[in-house]
C-alpha cells in the first residue's frame, strides 16, 4: 500500500503491510513498558555493584520518567512537522545508544545521564509511534482494534519487564538488562523502513517553528515532574520540591501565554479549547494514577509483607497480565455494541471495583490466592476498557496533521498521571505505616489503594458526561457503474 492523501491532500504516512506495522509499533509500546520494569527490578544490584545508596538509586529511575514525560509534548508536535517515521527511527536510535552507555556505565552518575537520554530516546519513539498508529488506522474498529493491541502489550510489557530483569539479572547481571534493550531497539528500527513507507513533512513544514513554546513546555513539564518525583524523597515542602514545581508551573503559564500569540503554536489554542479532548486527556490521567501504583504497591506487598522473592512478586501479576491480553483485543467490539462513553464508564467501575475489593482484602498473614488473585483479575477487566477508550476519544478529532500532537497530549496525560499517583499513593502509604512490621506495611498499602479507587470512581463519574462530536459526513464523488455514468448509479440507489 502507499501514500494516501489526509485533508487538504496532505500526504500522510501510510503503511506497507498494516499488520505488520501494527506489529511493529505494539512491540515498541511492549519495549518501552519493559525497559521501566526491567530496570526497576535490577535497581538492587544496580546499587550494590556501583556503590550506589537508594537516594541514587531512585534517579536512575526518575531519570528516565522526567525526560519521558517532559518531552512527549514536543516529541508529537516534531513528528507531525518532520515525519513520523523519522522521528520514530531517530528515537529508537537514540535509546538504543543511551542503553548501551547505561551498560557501559561505570558509575551511578553516568548511568543516571545514560537513563536521561533514554527517556529522550523513549519520549520521541513512544509519540511517533501513537502517531503513526492513529496515521494507519482511522477512527472506528480498526483503530480501536489498534489500540487494543496496544493496551495488550503494555500490560504484557510489565509482567516480561520483571521476569526477564529477575532472570538476567541473576544469570548475567544487570548490564545484560540495558543490552537487551539495544538489540531489541535496534531490531525494531531495522524493520521501520520496510514496514512503514517514508512520511513526510505536513504544511506546517516550513512556516517555522514555535522555538519558545517548544523550551518552556518541555522545562516546565521536566521540573514539575522532577517535583513529582523527588518530593517523597526531598520532602513535599523542602525548597527543592516546592522550587521546581513553582518555578515548572510558572513556565507552563508562559507556555499559554507564548500560544496565545504566537503564528505557529506548539499546541494552538484551539484544540486545547475542544471540551471533549479536555476531559479525555483528564481520564487518562485518573486511569494511570489508580493503575500504575496499584502495580507498584501489590509487587512490593508480595515481597515485603508476604515474604516473595522479586521475580515471585512480578509472577503474582501474570495472571493479571494474561486477562489484559486476552480482554484488549475484544475492547473495539464492546465499544460497537454499547458505545464508547458505556464502554469507559464500565471499565472505571470495574477499576474503581477491583481496587476497592483489592484493598480490603489485604491482610498481614494473606497468602497470594486469598488477597491478590481475584480482585487483579477484575482489575485485569478493566485495565483495557479504561485504555483504549479514553485513547481513542482522546484521538477521535484530530485531523491529519494533528496525529503527533494528539499522541503527545494523551502520552503526557498518562506519564503524569503515573508520576503524580505514585507520588500521592507511596506517599499516602508511608504516611500510614507506622513501624517496618508486616500489619503496619498492610495498613498504608489499604489506605493507598483506598485513594487509588476513589481516584477511579471519581473518572467513573467524569466519563459519563463524555460527548464526542458527531463524525463529519462522508464526501465522495459519484461512483460510476459499468457504463459510465455517473448518474445511472444515482439512480439505483447505489
Amino acid at each position: 500500500m502507499g501514500g494516501r492523501r489526509g485533508a487538504g491532500g496532505r500526504a500522510v504516512t501510510v503503511s506497507r503491510a498494516p499488520k505488520g506495522a501494527l506489529a511493529l509499533l505494539a512491540s515498541t509500546q511492549l519495549l518501552l513498558i519493559l525497559d521501566t520494569a526491567i530496570v526497576n527490578v535490577a535497581l538492587p544490584s544496580i546499587g550494590e555493584d556501583l556503590g550506589s545508596g537508594s537516594a541514587g538509586l531512585s534517579w536512575v529511575a526518575n531519570a528516565y520518567l522526567i525526560t519521558f514525560g517532559g518531552l512527549l509534548l514536543l516529541g508529537g508536535r516534531v513528528a507531525d512537522l518532520l515525519g513520523h517515521r523519522r522521528l520514530f527511527v531517530a528515537g529508537l536510535g537514540l535509546l538504543a545508544a543511551a542503553s548501551a552507555l547505561g551498560a557501559l556505565a561505570p558509575h551511578a552518575s553516568a548511568l543516571v545521564a545514560a537513563r536521561a537520554v533514554q527517556g529522550i530516546g523513549a519520549a520521541l519513539a513512544a509519540a511517533a509511534a501513537f502517531a503513526l498508529l492513529l496515521v494507519l488506522f482511522p477512527h472506528g474498529p480498526a483503530r480501536h482494534k489498534a489500540l487494543g493491541a496496544f493496551a495488550a502489550m503494555g500490560g504484557l510489557g510489565g509482567v516480561l519487564g520483571t521476569v526477564f530483569g529477575g532472570v538476567l539479572t541473576d544469570v548475567l547481571g544487570w548490564r545484560s538488562t540495558f543490552w537487551l534493550n539495544v538489540v531489541v531497539a535496534a531490531v525494531l528500527g531495522a524493520l521501520a523502513p520496510r514496514l512503514l513507507d517514508r512520511g513526510t513533512a505536513h504544511a506546517r513544514h516550513g512556516r517555522g517553528f514555535d522555538l519558545a513554546g517548544a523550551l518552556t513546555a518541555t522545562a516546565g513539564l521536566g521540573l514539575v515532574a522532577y517535583a513529582l518525583v523527588g518530593g517523597a524523597e526531598n520532602g513535599w515542602l523542602s525548597a527543592p520540591t516546592l522550587g521546581a514545581a513553582g518555578t515548572g508551573l510558572a513556565l507552563l503559564a508562559v507556555f499559554a501565554v507564548v500560544e496565545a500569540r504566537t503564528a505557529v503554536p506548539l499546541v494552538p489554542p484551539a484544540v486545547l479549547a475542544r471540551p471533549s479532548l479536555r476531559l479525555a486527556n483528564t481520564l487518562s490521567g485518573l486511569a494511570q494514577m489508580t493503575l500504575f501504583p496499584m502495580f507498584f504497591l501489590v509487587s512490593l506487598y508480595l515481597q515485603s509483607v508476604l515474604g516473595y522473592e522479586p521475580l515471585g512478586g512480578g509472577l503474582g501479576l501474570l495472571p493479571l497480565s494474561l486477562v489484559v491480553v486476552a480482554i484488549a483485543p475484544q475492547t473495539g467490539r464492546l465499544i460497537f455494541r454499547v458505545g464508547l462513553t458505556r464502554t469507559m464508564t464500565l471499565g472505571f467501575a470495574l477499576l474503581c471495583a477491583g481496587t476497592l475489593w483489592l484493598a480490603l482484602a489485604l491482610t498481614p498473614d494473606g497468602t497470594f490466592f486469598s488477597t491478590v488473585l481475584a480482585p487483579s483479575l477484575l482489575i485485569g477487566v478493566a485495565l483495557p476498557l479504561v485504555m483504549v477508550t479514553t485513547n481513542v476519544a482522546a484521538t477521535a478529532e484530530a485531523a491529519p496533521e494533528e496525529t503527533g500532537l494528539a499522541s503527545g497530549l494523551v502520552n503526557t496525560s498518562q506519564q503524569f498521571g503515573s508520576v503524580l499517583g505514585l507520588a500521592i499513593l507511596v506517599a499516602v502509604a508511608a504516611a500510614r505505616t507506622e513501624s517496618a512490621t508486616a500489619a503496619a506495611q498492610t495498613t498504608g498499602f489499604r489506605a493507598a489503594l483506598l485513594l487509588g479507587a476513589t481516584f477511579a470512581a471519581i473518572a467513573a463519574l467524569l466519563s459519563a458526561r463524555l460527548r464526542l462530536p458527531a463524525p463529519a459526513p462522508a464526501t465522495a464523488p459519484p461512483r460510476q457503474d459499468r457504463a459510465g455514468d455517473p448518474a445511472a448509479s444515482q439512480t439505483r440507489g447505489e
